[in-house]
């Protein structure tokens, strides 16, 4: 990349989704949203991981281009930067239970990227991000929800 395309990078994020053994149903919908995502400009997909942890902690990682049957993410394969390293690798793993599976996405959140820009012309940076779990949304809901008619 040139330091004219770094000036626009918008935020960068990645997601860990693990599969408990035996509870993976891959119908293609995860691909084709994916999809979804990038051909709408949503996001540029950096990097895709598939990691394996094996009942007795051994953990390997394939990248998109080791895998046989890519589907639609074939169109994807080419343009990715395999990103992270050894090191990113077994961190990412280490949350993860034993016998398990994961999917690794790192991607460029486009639609935010001209406010990123104009952050960092401003002389602004990123200090701090985060995302709250949707499990714990629904839970501070379902509480509120309780409190109303407890005290009603």
């Amino acid at each position: 990349m040139t330091d004219s395309a770094f000036d626009e990078l918008g935020p960068v994020d990645f997601v860990v989704v693990e599969f408990p053994p035996g509870h993976s149903h891959f119908t293609g919908e995860m691909a084709a949203e994916l999809l979804t995502l990038v051909d709408a400009g949503t996001i540029r997909v950096i990097d895709i991981l598939v990691l394996t942890k094996d009942a007795d902690g051994t953990i390997e990682a394939l990248e998109l281009s080791e895998l046989d049957d890519l589907g639609p993410l074939v169109r994807l394969e080419a343009d990715l930067a395999e990103l992270l390293a050894a090191d990113d690798v077994a961190h990412l793993a280490a949350a993860m239970d034993p016998g398990t599976v994961a999917g690794v996405l790192v991607y460029e959140n486009l639609w935010a990227a001209g406010f990123a820009s104009a952050a960092r012309r401003a002389g602004g940076q990123l200090i701090a991000n985060g995302r709250i779990p949707i499990q714990s949304i629904i839970a501070s809901i379902e509480a509120d929800a309780d409190a109303v008619q407890i005290g009603a």
